[in-house]
């Protein structure tokens, strides 16, 4: 990153709301712990999920890929009083770092994690939700969002993390690793679909925001 965006982002996160001191807590043990700490949502990312969810004001969230819980605490704080979000994560060796840092947010009870393979939970989910964040296997964004369509309701959102992909999306017409391939499908795919509305949010490595009509 050039010190031009660095500084710009140093100067967004110095006039927003500082991050809150679990978060920040799971951020620092996430890097001193667990592989792959880039994958963690973090302070600005954080911070719009939560400020998203709160304008909606869901009743049913899902999220596909929970890694650390970072996103998840962040949506679940626009949950309706009653409100649950169910969060899917492939790996089960992260569940005591997640359901330790739930309980310190105060969300333990309306958090519910399912380990497991999405595709195959969702349906067994059986549930109508008003906003769904995708941040799993890039391979496999275009088959979760064809599971999961039906599951969203009319004028539901649905949010895709790394759209951009670092930039890879843009270097191939027709890329040929399994992870740039899979969002190069899906962004062509919901750029034509006619049943969503859609932008692309330049936020760090791209966040897709999709309302259903």
């Amino acid at each position: 990153m050039s010190d031009f965006y660095f500084n710009i982002e140093e100067y967004i996160l110095n006039h927003s709301d500082s991050e809150d001191p679990i978060l920040a807590e799971l951020n620092r043990e996430t890097n001193l712990k667990i592989l792959r700490p880039r994958m963690l949502s973090g302070h600005l990312q954080g911070k719009i999920l939560e400020m998203i969810s709160k304008m909606i004001n869901p009743e049913k969230i899902l999220e596909l890929g929970t890694y650390t819980g970072y996103s998840a605490i962040c949506l679940a704080k626009g949950l309706k009083e009653s409100g649950i979000l169910h969060t899917i994560e492939i790996n089960d060796e992260l569940e005591d770092f997640i359901l330790k840092y739930l309980k310190k947010a105060g969300l333990d009870q309306k958090v519910k994690l399912h380990f497991g393979d999405a595709r195959k939970l969702v349906p067994e989910i059986n549930e109508q939700f008003d906003l769904v964040f995708i941040d799993a296997d890039k391979r496999e964004y275009l088959e979760y969002y064809s599971i999961l369509f039906d599951f969203v309701k009319p004028g539901g959102f649905i949010l895709a993390d790394n759209v951009l992909w670092s930039g890879k999306v843009i270097e191939l017409e027709s890329p040929d690793d399994e992870y740039t391939k899979g969002i190069f499908e899906f962004n062509k795919f919901i750029k034509n679909d006619n049943r969503v509305e859609k932008v692309i949010l330049p936020l760090r490595d791209g966040l897709t925001l999709i309302r259903k009509k």
